[in-house]
């Protein structure tokens, strides 16, 4: 912009104008389409495609219409429409062309609005010369991707019109059409008026009448040269066309009668050999008879030197009107960049450039007119936000963080990043299709749908995400650079998507806008303190307010404007990149204060950066680009050094004394106080377009206050650091040198008095530091956007469905999260808003550029002081009630920032005493921030994070309850701060209020599922029972507590065991349960206390002797119990074992004995019962339960060592009856019967083992898949051995034989056993093949009294030896023929009677042989001997074997040794079988005579005889031996 211009005003975006959906909508066309590109053959009929856009204001309220036409888009036509009292839209139609479009439109009411609903009429031009009118609904009637309706259209093609050459320009009124072409002509179509064949459709305006026409013709390319621009305006009443003309001559037609009224040639302007390019025509002035005409010419040789033409057309009323010409014009030349758009009001000109918005006065006194005022664009912000006004801007953010961060160099990358993605996101900065853009760039590709649903926080993270992919997270320098090319991409593209297109006027209101490729804005003017921070400090004054006289004096005047000049030689100094840096402390202030930032500043204000930190980005400059930038660095902070000791030694001079320059300060510093106005009426604040332009205009005026008051803390700083130092170095050689070329030889030093640097220090800082705190909150609001609503929040959910709520509140709620919904709007939408100067946010219409000032310092006003503005002690006391409303709308965020800095600034300036008064804004506060605290935690946060939140609300919710007046204050808050109405009078005490307020936050933190805070506000509510229910406390009244203590506290503690119990903390909870005074509350507690700890798998610890069970081992024992009864036998951990545990813990041997018993029982039961699918493992366990119940038992004296089997209960009536009440009602029915049988019936050791043998024999069936069920009975089953032997169980069968038979009995099953073995020996027997055993050997003592307990299940352990049937009927026969010496008898008798041809194994005949008697010779010996054997070979026809087993027991006798001769001759000491031998003798006959083996039998009778023979000779000797000596005796 240019510097003879002051600047006035700036642009607001409005917010959310940049994100409107478009509906496509094709036009149908019966003309083929023309190409426009430069490569197209034919050329275009019309002015290509450039970039435009309109504004049209229709009706009353007004409807503004804005219609784009984007060169990069040149089919498409844009049209929004938008009501300043409604939000903006969110949805425009986009009108889809055949062909590329000329930079014309024109929009208007159908004056002919019937019932098909139309509203407006669109003209449009393509540049192959088909223009359409459009017959326009409502814009929500259409849908995307339609065709427009072809009732509402009308094509009419240019090209079937005989003309004369292109045209150059086009306009349009309501029912007609006007071209003009480059040869001069005009041609006026009745577009719409008349139909198409109609004679007066078509009119060629021309001033040629009769026959002159024909030489008019002839001529007329001589007479008129092109058409250079249409204007169609109504003056008194007619609707008149002013045409100029490419050589400067200006032409009014008459377009009813089709008549020329006027015709000029205009004069020359001072740019030599100038084009006339466009034409605008303002208003007619009736009071002056003036229409101001303003012309734009451009110099032919410099594309870029135009210039601005304002004329005055004269006219007067009579029976026609008449003009005339006034030669005086003004003319604003344009030093750099072109005109886009040129508006006329009633008497201003406004000119949009490219830097600028530049307005001027239509009727000046000087007609060279050179001053003017300017307004800024948004350019120059958004390049200031991104660092990118210069080319070094980024640079010096880079040194100037390392300088600040050189002790922590960890936290500059989050420290720099976060100040970027702040700014990224700024309102006005932030545009959806930019960012969408740049993001592509960087390979990050997303639909339009999808890229805008991302909120805020989605946003963060895919930035933040793409910078830490670019650069190195650990290295500083290539994130700054990262963030460098990222901001420069998207300021290029912000440049490019969002240029400059055209103005809105509304000449009703006097609102200014503009018009943007993708967005809207309005200027406004500064307010007076702006305009004496951005203008020149000599020429204000004739435009400051009345209200803004700083001084009366000239003197002080000029003070104040050194003084500002001072603050700007730092600001220049520091760059634009302090205020960033402080702004981003105050914000996150955990990583570094605020209070460090400034000393830190100052030192590089004195010394520089640090020589380390100039050597760390040198890498990225190089050495030589260091070594000159270290160097330059270095001159200006020379310069700077010595110019600011000038300037200030200057400045004292001139007002005699630092105090008077303090008092200018402190008068300048009253100004930067955001004003308190007065508030009248309240009314509802609407969401609507100016409430967002407020919003926007607010965060403005807030940053420029706050920078201004930070860059007069750093000069006031500065001030007092170097006051008294005498010039040293080279800066001090450098001032001489200066000071001598000035004349002066005295050493000069800044001095000031002790007072002055007190007040400084005690008085003004202060101040300043609560300026910069409250436009810092101002701008915080203004600039953060709101957080989105927790999906998992119930009562966001509910608040979704808008029960209740109107059509404006479902509007904005939709845009929570959403960048260009911001905090301020959300407080203006919920402001109670006073009848005077917010008021205007209501109207319907935009507002003017001035009425912004009053809105902006009525809405500061609100957020500082608050709708009373009454004066407070304490810092923004109005902070409570922003806080409600931010806490009511989920923005916890915002609501812990804001009561954060509000009590950090309270407490730094020492202010408590004032903040704890008697109206509890101090507890509003803290109660407020607590509950913040809270909703935080619980929406989201994990691990460490969510602790310190937790640990915070906690403190400030005990802070809240004991300050000052707390009871009064905190009720006064409405519910929706969280706190309800607790019914406590005035005369309550303090301990029944904290009492209430701490059972409220009890519940509070319950709600949210934090225990750990819910415990402590429980606890903290016990010690305030005694003091509340204490006899001598009359204060309490009478409602205020009606239940006894007991039940009081019982309650009480039984929060405290459930929140402890919810922790796990479990010895806490019994701590609570053993506290507890209520015995029905304790006893529930203890049941839940044992439920959970079986549900979270930590009953153990009931086991363990941690808990002391004084006084509740009984209770204990029975809740365990009846939890072992109601819960599943299959239930893990079993409660069984734990009772088992618990009682064998405490040496009660016979009730675990007896709890482990009844586990088995009710396996036993509900197995059978259920058909258990894993039979094998009940038995298991039912093997385990016995065996703990008989260990249990061992431990007991033998005299006591029984149980009850019926404790506890029935099992089957668990079963059975699954509800309580039946099972109570079974449980008194069966209470007799059970007494009865606990007398009758007890189990001892015995018992228990024999029950653990039959459910071993059971458990072995099961395994090999054979069913047999143990039923408790005391008579065994005949058919159970039989089974395990069936089943290869031997070992199991002879353990139960042992077991359970004695005697006879034991003989008897012994014999049957053995010869089902013996039977599975044989070989002609199917299954003789080798098999596995599964059986378990239960060994036993020889008097069968003892037995194994213990069992193995493993299969693989209960094999025998052997696996062979017959080595395991040799082993089991060698165990078992100590209980029955016949088994080896029975054995061979089994085998030769089921297999006759069978050979009898060596070792059965050797254990018949080896159990012959001591000292007895021949077949004698114990039940099983040879002569048994030699019976059993005779009986079964063995003949062969009898034989031979005689003849070697005769033969042995025979062959005896000479020293047992002696022994053998003695009395009966030789005995054989002679009756058996006889009977073998007898069959041996017998077959021979039946003539059956007769050889050999006779063999076997010969060798039998001479055996015999032999045999009976010997005796014969041997009997007389011992006769002979007998009788010598």
């Amino acid at each position: 912009m240019e510097r003879s211009r002051s600047l006035v005003g700036m642009e607001v975006p409005i917010p959310g104008s940049d994100s409107v959906k478009w509906i496509e909508v094709t036009v149908p066309s019966s003309t083929p389409a023309t190409s426009s590109s430069p490569s197209s053959s034919s050329p275009p009929l019309a002015p290509l495609t450039e970039d435009t856009a309109a504004c049209v204001i229709i009706g009353d309220p007004p409807t503004y219409l804005i219609w784009r036409i984007h060169k990069s888009q040149p089919c498409a036509l844009d049209l929004v429409e938008l009501c300043a009292f409604k939000e903006f839209p969110s949805t425009g139609i986009r009108i889809l062309f055949p062909d590329a479009l000329c930079p014309f439109g024109f929009i208007c009411k159908d004056e002919n609005i019937c019932a098909s609903g139309n509203l407006y009429l669109l003209y449009a031009l393509t540049v192959s010369g088909v223009a359409y009118l459009f017959k326009l609904r409502n814009i929500c009637t259409y849908e995307s991707c339609s065709i427009f309706p072809s009732n509402d259209l009308i094509e009419f093609n240019l090209q079937t019109y005989p003309h004369y050459g292109e045209i150059t320009a086009v306009a349009a009124t309501s029912g007609s059409l006007v071209i003009g072409r480059n040869d001069g002509s005009v041609s006026l179509f009745r577009l719409g008026m008349f139909d198409q064949s109609a004679p007066d459709f078509v009119h060629e305006l021309r001033d040629d009448t009769g026959i002159g026409r024909l030489w008019g013709f002839i001529t007329r390319g001589k007479m008129v040269s092109p058409v250079q621009d249409l204007v169609i305006s109504e003056v008194v009443g007619r609707k008149l066309v002013f045409v100029l003309h490419f050589d400067g001559m200006l032409q009014v037609w008459d377009l009813l009668s089709h008549s020329k009224v006027f015709s000029c040639t205009m004069p020359a302007t001072p740019l030599l050999e100038a084009t006339f390019l466009r034409l605008w025509v303002g208003e007619a002035k009736y009071n002056t008879n003036i229409i101001p005409l303003v012309i734009l010419c451009r110099q032919a040789l410099e594309v870029d030197k135009e210039m601005i033409s304002i004329y005055h057309l004269h006219f007067s009323v009579g029976d026609r009107v008449i003009f005339f010409f006034d030669s005086s014009m003004q003319n604003i030349p344009s030093e750099e960049g072109k005109f886009i758009d040129v508006k006329l009001t009633s008497d201003k000109i406004w000119m949009l450039k490219q830097d600028g918005l530049i307005s001027h006065n239509l009727f000046h006194a000087n007609t060279n007119l050179e001053e003017g005022h300017c307004y800024a664009l948004q350019e120059t912000f958004v390049a200031d936000q991104l660092f990118q006004s210069s080319e070094h801007c980024l640079d010096d953010l880079l040194w100037i963080s390392h300088s600040l961060f050189s002790s922590m160099k960890e936290q500059i990358v989050s420290f720099v990043s976060s100040i970027f993605l702040r700014r990224l996101l700024h309102p006005g900065v932030y545009h959806n299709s930019v960012l969408h853009a740049t993001l592509q760039d960087f390979n990050k590709h997303w639909s339009n749908p999808e890229f805008q649903s991302l909120t805020v926080d989605g946003l963060k993270k895919e930035i933040l995400s793409l910078i830490e992919h670019e650069g190195v997270p650990e290295s500083p320098s290539t994130i700054f650079y990262c963030w460098k090319n990222f901001c420069a991409r998207y300021f290029h593209y912000w440049c490019k998507n969002s240029a400059p297109c055209g103005l809105l006027m509304d000449s009703s209101t006097g609102a200014v806008g503009l018009i943007r490729k993708d967005s809207l804005s309005l200027f406004r003017c500064l307010e007076d303190i702006e305009l004496l921070i951005y203008g020149s400090f000599d020429e204000l004054g004739a435009s400051m307010n009345s209200g803004f006289d700083l001084y009366a004096d000239d003197l002080e005047r000029e003070i104040l404007f050194e003084v500002l000049r001072c603050i700007s030689s730092i600001s220049l100094q520091l760059g634009k990149t302090a205020s960033a840096l402080f702004y981003e402390s105050l914000i996150r202030a955990q990583i570094i204060s605020s209070e460090e930032i400034v000393p830190r500043l100052l030192k590089i204000l004195e010394n520089g950066c640090s020589s380390s930190v100039a050597a760390h980005p040198i890498s990225d400059l190089g050495a030589d680009g260091a070594w000159e930038k270290e160097l330059g660095d270095h001159k200006t902070l020379r310069k700077f050094s010595v110019d600011m000791l000038l300037s200030l030694h200057a400045l004292c001079n001139k007002a005699k004394s630092w105090s008077r320059v303090l008092n200018a300060i402190e008068s300048y510093l009253k100004f930067l106080v955001p004003r308190k106005m007065t508030q009248g009426v309240h009314s509802e604040v609407l969401f609507n377009i100016n409430t967002s332009i407020l919003a926007q205009a607010t965060s403005q005026v807030a940053k420029v206050m706050f920078e201004s008051a930070l860059d007069i803390l750093l000069l006031l700083s500065y001030l007092v650091n170097i006051s008294g130092q005498v010039l040293n170095g080279e800066i001090a050689l450098t001032f001489f040198y200066v000071k001598l070329l000035e004349g002066l030889s005295e050493i000069i030093r800044i001095y000031m008095l002790h007072d002055d640097i007190s007040r400084i220090q005690l008085e003004l800082i202060p101040m300043i530091q609560e300026i910069v705190t409250e436009w810092l909150i101002i701008h915080f609001f203004g600039t953060t956007p709101t957080e989105s609503p927790a999906l998992e929040d119930f009562s966001s959910q509910l608040s979704s469905l808008q029960i209740g709520s109107n059509n404006d509140r479902k509007s904005w709620n939709k845009r929570l999260g959403k960048c260009d919904f911001t905090l301020a709007l959300m407080l203006l939408v919920n402001i109670q808003s006073p009848s005077g100067d917010l008021s205007q946010l209501s109207l319907r219409s935009l507002p003017s550029s001035h009425s912004f000032i009053s809105s902006v310092q009525d809405f500061t006003s609100w957020i500082i002081w608050g709708s009373t503005g009454e004066e407070s002690s304490a810092f923004f006391s109005h902070s409570t009630e922003l806080a409600s409303i931010l806490l009511r709308h989920g923005q916890y965020d915002a609501v812990e920032y804001l009561l954060t800095i509000v009590d950090a600034h309270s407490s730094k300036e020492k202010l408590s005493g004032s903040i704890q008064s008697s109206d509890g804004g101090w507890c509003k506060l803290h109660h407020l921030l607590g509950c913040c605290l809270l909703a935080q935690a619980q929406g989201g946060l994990n691990g460490i994070h969510k602790e310190k939140k937790i640990c915070e609300a906690v403190r400030c919710f005990f802070r809240a309850s004991c300050g000052e007046g707390a009871s009064q204050a905190l009720q006064s808050l409405s519910s929706e701060a969280g706190l309800p109405h607790l019914g406590l009078n005035g005369h309550a005490s303090s301990a029944a209020w904290k009492l209430h307020y701490y059972q409220w936050a009890m519940q509070k933190f319950e709600q949210y599922n934090i225990s750990e805070g819910a415990c402590q506000f429980a606890l903290a509510a016990l010690e305030q029972v005694d003091e509340v229910l204490d006899p001598q406390n009359d204060s309490c009244g009478e409602d205020t507590l009606n239940e006894l203590a007991t039940s009081f506290k019982g309650r009480l503690w039984a929060n405290v065991f459930k929140f402890t119990l919810d922790l796990n903390h479990f010895y806490d909870a019994y701590c609570a349960i053993i506290s507890n005074p209520d015995e029905e509350s304790k006893t529930i507690c203890l049941r839940r206390f044992i439920i959970v700890l079986y549900e979270r798998g930590a009953i153990k610890i009931l086991c363990d002797g941690q808990l002391p069970f004084i006084g509740l081992t009984e209770k204990v024992e029975r809740e365990l119990a009846w939890k072992a009864e109601r819960s599943d036998i299959a239930a893990k951990p079993n409660p069984y074992k734990l009772l088992y545990a618990f009682e064998m813990h405490r040496h009660n041997w016979r009730k675990a004995a007896s709890y482990m018993y009844h586990y088995s029982a009710r396996l036993r039961t509900e197995s059978v019962l259920r058909d258990h699918p894993h039979l094998s493992l009940a038995l298991q366990e039912r093997l385990n339960g016995l065996s703990a119940a008989i260990n249990a038992l061992y431990l007991v004296h033998p005299a006591r060592a029984w149980i009850n089997p019926i404790l506890g209960g029935n099992p089957l009536h668990n079963e059975h009856y699954p509800s309580k009440k039946a099972k109570k009602m079974e449980e008194e029915q069966s209470s007799g019967n059970d007494a009865q049988l606990q007398k009758l019936q007890t189990y001892d050791v015995e018992k228990l083992e024999n029950e653990f043998v039959l459910t071993t024999a059971e458990y072995l069936l099961s395994l090999a898949n054979v069913k047999w069920t143990y039923t408790g009975m005391e008579i065994l089953p005949s058919d159970l051995v039989d089974l395990l032997v069936e089943t290869n169980l031997y070992d199991m069968a002879f353990t139960i034989v042992l077991k359970f038979w004695k005697g006879s009995g034991l003989k008897r099953e012994l014999e049957r056993i053995f010869i089902a073995m013996s039977m599975k020996c044989c070989p002609n027997r199917v299954g003789s093949s080798l098999t596995w055993t599964r059986g378990l050997l239960l060994t036993s003592s020889k008097d069968g009294t003892s037995i194994q307990s213990s069992i193995d299940p493993d299969p693989s352990t209960q094999q025998s030896k052997g696996v062979n049937r017959w080595e395991k009927l040799e082993i089991y026969l060698e165990k078992y023929k100590v209980f029955n010496a016949r088994l080896p008898v029975i054995v061979a008798e089994t085998l030769l009677r089921t297999d006759p041809q069978i050979e009898l194994p060596l070792w059965l005949v050797h254990m018949f042989k080896a159990n012959q008697k001591e000292n007895s010779w021949g077949m004698t010996g114990q039940e099983s001997n040879s002569a048994t054997l030699f019976q059993l070979y005779v009986d079964h026809g063995r003949y062969t074997e009898a034989t031979t087993l005689l003849l070697e027991y005769i033969e042995s006798f025979a062959s005896m040794r000479p020293a047992d001769i002696i022994h053998r001759k003695k009395p009966s000491a030789v005995w054989f079988p002679y009756t058996t031998i006889e009977r073998l003798w007898c069959q041996l006959e017998q077959m021979i005579s039946l003539g059956n083996m007769v050889n050999q039998c006779e063999k076997l009778k010969k060798l039998l005889h001479e055996a015999l023979l032999r045999h009976l000779n010997l005796l014969k000797v041997d009997s007389d031996d011992a006769l002979s000596s007998s009788s010598v005796q």
